[in-house]
């Protein structure tokens, strides 16, 4: 039974005539006939009573007329569904970011902008570390992720760097600092900070303990470690001591605390999307494109 012998046994239950369903599917009368004997046969009953003008369901047609009906709609949906899929309308992204890039307004945007075009698509985000990311990325757990990319990333991985971000020195409200008209690393000899762990992010803390070093700030006093920027700003914020913090954290740091521009610290961190280059899902390729449109938007503004 082919889903043809459906359509056609459709259009006759309803049209209650060969000729008019014959019109009406654009078929040869003969050719549409032999179409419902063969059902018939297939069926091993019979799904019409002949009358002298015309065909009538019997009870058995019936039934199957609403069977037919609901075959098709059914059919017709799981068609509909899947070609939405394929051309990337519904489904499911698994994007990781880092929390602080959270904060910097491209990635809700692009989320929000992608949603507002793709309204099918559902988000599943996990808040993951930079360096964390590409592991999982490269195993499948992920599709794509929002991190600062400074580490140089597996050949594996593709990237699109949308911008830079800067660091900025977050201290308790009321800190002596927030007074001064400037503040240079070298005044800092005397914090004490809260600071990144090392293996969280080799190249990023080796990079910035030689930038400090340049700048006078040779003995770095690490009073305790966090693994984010939300848990350095929540210690800053209870006077656990200060940090240095991505300039994302302007849109999202406690009110009790402040961040200050450093003078002479001029270290710039990449920030891009990173996906696996073997992913070509029509997901994952509409978000790349979205996600860069928009970045070209705003640059030529």
């Amino acid at each position: 039974m082919e889903f043809r012998h459906l359509r056609y046994f459709i259009a006759v239950g309803e049209e209650q005539h060969f000729g008019r369903a014959a019109q009406r599917l654009r078929v040869a009368q003969p050719a549409l006939s032999r179409q419902i004997q063969d059902l018939e046969r297939e069926l091993g009953f019979k799904l019409f009573d002949r009358l002298p003008r015309g065909v009538e369901l019997n009870a058995a047609g019936k039934a199957f007329l609403h069977e037919a009906r609901h075959i098709l709609l059914a059919n017709q949906d799981a068609l509909t569904h899947a070609k939405r899929i394929a051309q990337g309308q519904v489904g499911t992204l698994k994007i990781a970011f880092t929390q602080s890039l959270a904060w910097q307004g491209i990635f809700t945007e692009s989320l929000r902008l992608f949603r507002a075009k793709f309204p099918g698509v559902d988000f599943q985000l996990t808040p993951t570390p930079s360096t964390e990311q590409f592991g999982l990325i490269q195993a499948g757990k992920i599709d794509a992720g929002f991190a600062f990319t400074m580490t140089p990333i597996s050949e594996e991985l593709d990237e699109f760097r949308f911008g830079f971000v800067t660091l900025l020195l977050a201290v308790p409200a009321g800190h002596p600092l927030t007074k001064r008209k400037r503040v240079r690393l070298k005044d800092l000899t005397e914090e004490r900070f809260i600071w990144a762990p090392r293996w969280s992010n080799p190249l990023f803390i080796d990079t910035l303990v030689a930038e400090c070093a340049r700048g006078g700030l040779t003995n770095i006093q690490i009073g305790q470690e966090a693994t984010s920027e939300p848990i350095m700003l929540s210690l800053v914020a209870c006077g656990a001591g200060v940090a240095f913090v991505s300039t994302c954290s302007q849109r999202g740091h406690p009110l009790d605390t402040v961040l200050l521009p450093v003078s002479d610290l001029k270290m710039r961190l990449p920030c891009g999307l990173i996906w696996r280059k073997d992913n070509k899902t029509t997901l994952i390729v509409n978000f790349v494109s979205e996600l860069r449109k928009m970045v070209d938007k705003e640059r030529r503004l």
